[in-house]
Formats: structure tokens, sequence, C-alpha cells
């Protein structure tokens, strides 16, 4: 379900955000975005695999590992595994189709460069 929430991502550059079930939007012309719905959408999957809780628990600490060893926070983010994959797929609008289960594997441990 996709929720336009302009109060809670006005003051960010943060374009959207997946807590599932929901895809809140900053504001209403990001509907039409396909890029940013597929990259959410995909956040939606893995938080599915991880049975939701352990998906929050497994991004803040792969975060905070990114961090202490980048010291950007910014650097930190795009490293963590889900940003990888969700990034690396965004434009392709069929990947949830043929991804296999736990898709972000192959982007744990690496850096985004």
């Amino acid at each position: 379900m996709i929720i336009i929430w302009t109060w809670l991502l006005k003051n960010t550059k943060i374009s959207g955000i997946t807590l599932y079930p929901f895809i809140f939007l900053r504001n209403p012309e990001l509907r039409r975005n396909r890029t940013l719905l597929n990259h959410e959408k995909i956040h939606l999957r893995q938080q599915l695999e991880l049975f939701i809780v352990f998906f929050y628990l497994w991004y803040v600490l792969e975060y905070f590992y990114w961090y202490m060893r980048l010291r950007n926070g910014h650097r930190a983010y795009q490293s963590i595994s889900f940003e990888r994959e969700a990034y690396s797929y965004e434009h392709d609008f069929n990947y949830l189709r043929r991804r296999k289960l736990w898709g972000f594997w192959k982007f744990v441990g690496k850096t985004s460069a």
C-alpha cells in the first residue's frame, strides 16, 4: 500500500521509505516514478523473506558495521546489502518475477565502491 506522507519526509532527501507493508512517499508525483516504486517493492520482498523484524535488525546492524568501517553515513547506507540489491535492480521491472530467495545475499560484505 502506498501512502503519501509529506510530513514524515519533508526535511529529508528521502523520496520514499518502506515499512512493511507500506511504502511512504514524500509527494503524490512520486507515485508515477516506476524506478522508485520498484526499488521499494524490492525492499518489501526482502522484509518478507526475513520475517520483517529480522530485516530491520540486520539493516541497522549492517549500517553500523559499514559506518564504523567507512566513517561516512551516506557510504554506509549505500553499502547495506539490501540497498545494493535494490539499487542494482531498480531499473529492471521484471526482477521481482525471477528473483531468487535471499537475492540480497550476493551483496553481503561488499562495499559500494
